[in-house]
């Protein structure tokens, strides 16, 4: 394609934050970054200079010290800002007035918007409970809930005594959150009586009676009612308006602590054993995501973020970051396709959101389905969509722009739990260009590197992180010696961070993500990406969507595309044909797949995620350790002892 889908004018350039940074920058270190890639190259061979001036532009809160960072060149081993003291909720709560902290729409109803005021006293009086309760620094705090106010409530006055959250969202099953929180024995579990998903309200109860009897650290369990079923029933419950009534609001204590104090516990959503409980600093965090918000995304204080998430995604604490800017959040909670697909763009009206976040699969859903938000809503003052959980093919580029709206940046970006960031993403000062993601993120040394570790452009390799960054896990929970933590990323390249991520450097300096590498086909010995055959068949109206593995067969790798199939649509001849046609001159004949086979449902994890491993453990007849991590697990029995995959 010559010509980009969508450029900044000169006047939307100049105004974004990223172009004010790149021209403070200019003028305080007294030289020249015409270009995105200069001001890129800049971040990364300057890291003291730019993660410095970063701090000082995000306004961070806190002592900041004289030293920015130490033994930089270790990955992992790296300090960042060793003698900095911050409080993560600290950074959060820098307003205090009557202005929208918080908005809150549950499945298409309408909630109460929270004040910047009432934020601040909720976590006051919540903090105050946690003391009661006896929660110190290094506690943790647990919670199953939607995504609503008091979760991140919850999570502020935890941080605010530098306790640790961990959440998850209520329909993981008793087996996937215990397989989580059984590892980090948490003090305190927030939860709620109830949810609603589809038109269903669905009770916690008996869920929650048997997470918290095999918890045995907790001291409490905090309920919140949201479909007003009642209290629980569990052993030292309160109720949320109990404790929101038995405490006065006060003025905060933040403890401020060291810049890697421990702020979240994150958990992998693989399946191929129980998943890894990832730990994450205060500061870390704090910069990395500011950042992103700040420059990346051009987040003000007068902006309204949505981001379409879970508590059990990263994406949520991504979304709460954009407090540390001022802006006022869009909470949303339920099915995004109740009562049908206009229910988020109907809540962006509403409540005039600027930047609106969903994933690929919600994108790819809408068009097949035939919304047309363009013709049906307002979206005046949406200025960018972001798009994240899996690539975004370029029909969902084209499907955005011609029915969604015209004149808007379309910024898919991928980083993952691993960083609680992003290693490639978008810039507004930068054009967009169809099915690609815009840019290195600013102060990440992404390269693409082929299998000697030599640098690659324009081929497909492995996506790395040559130099440290702050929001590098501080470790793995219960990993003393970080064996399991070296093993995930460093045993690859080493004192490099290899994601795990098949991918390629654009001509235009933009990057392509064609699957994860460990999903990576190789029929022939030849590295295939599985995103580069879901761009080829996922936009055809017959198809839902698709799997695609390799089978191990006759001492060769072939590859084994699954469909779902639309209402209606047969795989007979003639569409296996057709499939094979677009494959082959879409891609190429190496990754046309041997066979084709109709299934009712692909497993996907509980964030959306498909589950290219798990379907190829079930193929070659091994079994998966970890079913609680997918969403429906029901759905691998129909990939198991296929007869046309035995021959």
């Amino acid at each position: 394609m010559s010509t980009p889908l969508w450029q900044p004018t000169q006047s939307q350039i100049e105004t974004s934050r990223m172009d004010i940074f790149r021209r403070k920058m200019e003028a305080e270190h007294n030289i020249s970054l015409p270009t995105y890639d200069d001001l890129h190259a800049w971040s990364v061979t300057q890291p003291e200079a730019f993660w410095s001036a970063l701090w000082d532009y995000a306004e961070i809160i806190g002592t900041k010290g004289s030293r920015i960072i130490l033994d930089g060149h270790k990955m992992p081993g790296a300090a960042f800002f060793p003698d900095a003291n911050i409080n993560f909720a600290e950074n959060m709560l820098r307003k205090n007035d009557d202005t929208v902290a918080l908005h809150f729409n549950n499945e298409g109803s309408q909630k109460p918007s929270m004040s910047w005021r009432e934020l601040n006293q909720s976590v006051s009086k919540m903090r105050q409970f946690f003391r009661a309760q006896g929660i110190h620094k290094g506690d943790r705090v647990a919670a199953v809930m939607p995504n609503m106010p008091e979760t991140i409530v919850a999570m502020l006055a935890a941080a605010s005594i530098g306790a640790i959250w961990s959440s998850c969202s209520p329909d993981f099953g008793v087996k996937g959150v215990l397989d989580r929180f059984g590892q980090i024995e948490p003090k305190l579990l927030i939860t709620c009586d109830g949810y609603r998903y589809n038109g269903k309200e669905l009770g916690l109860a008996q869920k929650i009676g048997e997470i918290a009897a095999a918890l045995p650290t907790l001291v409490g369990v905090v309920t919140v009612p949201l479909i007003e079923a009642g209290a629980l029933g569990v052993d030292n419950e309160s109720l949320w308006p109990d404790v929101m009534a038995a405490f006065d609001a006060a003025p905060i204590f933040f403890e401020r602590l060291p810049f890697d104090h421990p702020l979240y516990i994150m958990f992998s959503s693989g399946t191929t054993g129980a998943p890894k409980c990832i730990v994450h600093s205060a500061g870390g965090v704090l910069l990395n995501q500011l950042k992103e918000h700040c420059l990346h995304v051009s987040l003000t204080p007068d902006d309204t973020l949505f981001y379409f998430t879970t508590c059990g995604w990263m994406m949520w604490n991504w979304l709460v970051a954009g407090l540390g800017v001022g802006a006022s959040l869009a909470l949303y909670d339920g099915s995004p396709f109740y009562p049908d697909g206009n229910v988020l763009f109907d809540y962006a009206d509403a409540v005039d959101v600027n930047i609106f976040g969903t994933s690929a699969k919600f994108i790819d859903a809408l068009n097949k389905q035939g919304f047309e938000p363009a013709k049906t809503h307002q979206l005046s003052n949406l200025r960018m969509i972001l798009s994240t959980g899996s690539p975004l093919v370029g029909e969902g580029f084209d499907y955005v722009y011609r029915s969604i709206k015209q004149d808007v940046a379309l910024c898919s970006i991928s980083g993952g739990t691993d960083i609680l960031s992003c290693f490639v993403l978008g810039a507004p000062i930068l054009p967009v260009w169809r099915g690609e993601i815009q840019c290195k993120g600013l102060g990440m040394a992404v390269d693409i590197w082929d299998d000697a570790g030599h640098s690659i452009t324009e081929e497909k390799g492995e996506l790395v992180c040559t130099t440290s960054f702050p929001s590098m896990p501080i470790g793995f929970w219960n990993d003393p010696a970080n064996e399991k933590y070296h093993d995930a990323y460093f045993n690859r390249f080493d004192n490099v961070w290899c994601h795990g991520d098949f991918a390629e450097i654009t001509s235009h300096g933009g990057l392509i993500i064609h699957g994860r590498s460990d999903a990576t086909l190789n029929p022939g010995g030849v590295r295939i990406g599985t995103a580069e055959i879901y761009a080829q068949v996922e936009p055809l109206p017959q198809i839902v969507e698709a799997l695609a593995i390799g089978q191990d067969f006759e001492e060769d790798v072939r590859v084994v595309l699954f469909v779902v199939l639309s209402e209606g649509v047969v795989l007979d001849e003639a569409l296996e044909k057709e499939l094979r046609s677009k494959i082959r001159s879409g891609a190429s004949p190496r990754h046309v797949p041997a066979r084709i086979v109709d299934v009712a449902d692909i497993p996907r994890t509980k964030s959306g995620k498909i589950t290219e491993l798990a379907v190829r453990d079930i193929v070659h007849g091994r079994d998966v350790k970890n079913k609680e991590a997918l969403a429906n697990p029901e759905a691998l029995d129909l990939f198991r002892d296929l007869p046309k995959l035995q021959s």
